[in-house]
C-alpha cells in the first residue's frame, strides 16, 4: 500500500546542507500496524511526513496504492491527504475557539457534503472514541487524553485508509496512553486501517505488528 524506494531528503540553505533521510527502502502493507522508532533527530518525523505527503523526497520514489505520487501539484497532494490519510499529532492541534464537534468536522469542510451529513459523521467518529457526551465542550474543558481522542476522531471522520500518528501518547500518562493505543488497535483490527506510528516508547511500539528502526536517517536492522 505504501512503498518508498531509495527515498532521501536533504534540507539546504545558503550555508548548510542537512541530510534528514538517506536511501530509505520501506514497504507497508494494507492493514498493517507499524511503529517507527529511533533517537531524537534521527529522521522519524521526516519519514512520517513523507508518507503523509506533507513533504516531498529530494530523491527516490514514493507510491501509495501503487500510484507514484511524485510530481503532483500541491492541490493534488491536498486531495489525496483529505481522502486517504488521517493525521494524529502529539500536541493535538485542536482549535481552542471551536467546540469538540466543530473541530472534528474540519476535514469534511473540504468535501462536497451537507452540514447535516458532516454533523452525522462527526458524531459517529466521536462515539467511536467514547466522547459522544462531550460534543459541545471546548478543548480547554477536556483532559489531555480526551483531547487526543478528539484528535483521533478528527483524523478518522473522513474514513481514511491510512492513519499516521506522530508520538500520539507522548503528552499523556501511561493510563491515558494505553487508552489511545487501544483505540488505534481497534481501528486497525476492526476497520483494517493501516496505522503508522512514530514513538519513543518501546512498550507501546511492541503492541504494533512491526517496528521500523531509524538511525541517522537510515533504516537499521
Amino acid at each position: 500500500m505504501i512503498e518508498l524506494k531509495s527515498v532521501g531528503k536533504t534540507y539546504r540553505t545558503d550555508k548548510i546542507e542537512t541530510v534528514a533521510l538517506n536511501a530509505i527502502d520501506l514497504s507497508i502493507q494494507k492493514g498493517e500496524m507499524v511503529s517507527i522508532m529511533g533517537p531524537s533527530g534521527c529522521g522519524k518525523s521526516t519519514l512520517l511526513n513523507m508518507i503523509g505527503l506533507l513533504d516531498e523526497p529530494s530523491e527516490g520514489a514514493l507510491s501509495i496504492d501503487g500510484q507514484d505520487i511524485s510530481g503532483h501539484s500541491d492541490k493534488k497532494f491536498a486531495a489525496i491527504r483529505n481522502h486517504t490519510i488521517g493525521f494524529v499529532f502529539q500536541s493535538f492541534h485542536l482549535i481552542p475557539d471551536l467546540s469538540v464537534i466543530d473541530n472534528v468536522e474540519i476535514p469534511l469542510l473540504y468535501r462536497k457534503m451537507s452540514a447535516d451529513e458532516r454533523k452525522r459523521k462527526a458524531l459517529n467518529a466521536l462515539e467511536r472514541v467514547g466522547l459522544s457526551s462531550r460534543v459541545d465542550h471546548f478543548p480547554t474543558q477536556l483532559s489531555g487524553g480526551q483531547q487526543q481522542r478528539v484528535a483521533i476522531a478528527r483524523a478518522i471522520v473522513g474514513e481514511p485508509r491510512i492513519l499516521l500518528a506522530d508520538e500520539p501518547t507522548g503528552n499523556l500518562d501511561s493510563h491515558m496512553g494505553d487508552e489511545i493505543m487501544a483505540i488505534l488497535e481497534q481501528l486497525n483490527q476492526n476497520d483494517g486501517t493501516t496505522v503508522v506510528m512514530v514513538s519513543h516508547d518501546e512498550e507501546k511500539a511492541d503492541r504494533t505488528q512491526r517496528i521500523v528502526r531509524v538511525f541517522d536517517g537510515r533504516i537499521v536492522h
